[in-house]
């Protein structure tokens, strides 16, 4: 799951890859020797050859601006938001959930919704500041899994109950920068407009797969945040082959050696194993100390790190 900003490629960066394209092309035209009525007739065909510039100079910009690194944690995947969850709900419809769950969480900035909703996001959500709900993180994300089974009707179950603490569960650095950074954009409003989607664009990839390809402008959401969409878009996570959600905006520390993960189910079946590309991350081989987090569809809804 993951939040995307406004950040883009710089107008330098931009200038950059566009001389290398077109030093790429003068080359070819070089070594090609194109005589006058061969280019005359490439003239005369220039749309068909601007697309099949476009199409090749897509493909190249795809694979080369994506790092390789964990590459093998990624698989197809067809899972997909089977519940009748489609895109984010109106801010208001939001803050007045939230306002409902969370007496006195404030407001939000709303008009910010009115813009254009950034590349590869399904839309704006409306995220409290975790300070307003509780004074830590931690106290912050189990207040949310509380109100999540509370709306289930106790079709809920936390796997790390009384093991989300400060010491464990934490955001990342680059997660907590960012929502430093859009709270002090949106200061007074206790309520983020955050454009983000709901796990399909990194289905079948894993936390760290994910992360190493996030664009410039994305960054990973939490399981307070996405906690909190799952409360205001009760919708999501409904269905038994719905797409589990991974929480790459956090890290969950386990002090036991064995892999484990933080998961949040919904309700009817036994929960399937972490690591296949139902969660739209496939689980990394290596053991290790760090967990992810995630919320999954099962009976009931858990949580699972």
């Amino acid at each position: 799951m993951n939040a995307i900003t406004q950040q883009t490629a710089t107008t330098g960066q931009i200038k950059q890859i566009n001389r290398f394209g077109s030093d790429a092309i003068e080359k070819v035209l070089g070594e090609l020797g194109l005589d006058n009525p061969g280019a005359q007739r490439v003239i005369e065909h220039g749309d068909e050859f601007a697309e099949a510039v476009r199409t090749a100079a897509l493909a190249s910009l795809k694979d080369l601006s994506v790092s390789d690194k964990f590459k093998d944690e990624e698989v197809d995947s067809k899972y997909g938001y089977l519940s009748g969850y489609t895109k984010p709900k109106g801010i208001t419809e939001q803050t007045q959930i939230l306002s409902q769950i969370f007496p006195g969480v404030g407001n939000a900035l709303e008009k910010l919704a009115e813009r254009a909703v950034p590349a590869n996001a399904e839309g704006w959500f409306a995220i409290p500041k975790w300070q307003t709900i509780a004074p830590t993180y931690s106290e912050a994300v189990q207040k949310v899994l509380d109100a999540i089974k509370k709306s289930r009707n106790g079709k809920f179950y936390n796997y790390r109950d009384s093991q989300i603490n400060e010491e464990r569960l934490r955001q990342t650095a680059k997660t907590a920068s960012v929502f430093q950074k859009l709270g002090n954009e949106q200061k007074d409003h206790d309520i983020l407009v955050v454009a983000a989607q709901f796990g399909i664009r990194h289905r079948g990839r894993s936390v760290r797969r994910a992360r190493e390809v996030f664009v410039t402008n994305e960054f990973g959401l939490g399981a307070f945040a996405i906690g909190i969409m799952i409360l205001t878009h009760a919708e999501r996570l409904q269905h038994y082959d719905d797409l589990w959600i991974d929480c790459a905006g956090d890290e969950f520390d386990d002090p036991a050696p064995m892999f484990a993960s933080v998961a949040l189910r919904s309700s009817t079946g036994a929960a399937a194993g972490s690591g296949s590309a139902r969660s739209g991350t496939a689980m990394p081989s290596a053991t290790t100390v760090r967990r992810r987090v995630s919320f999954r569809r099962s009976d009931p809804c858990y949580l699972n790190a």
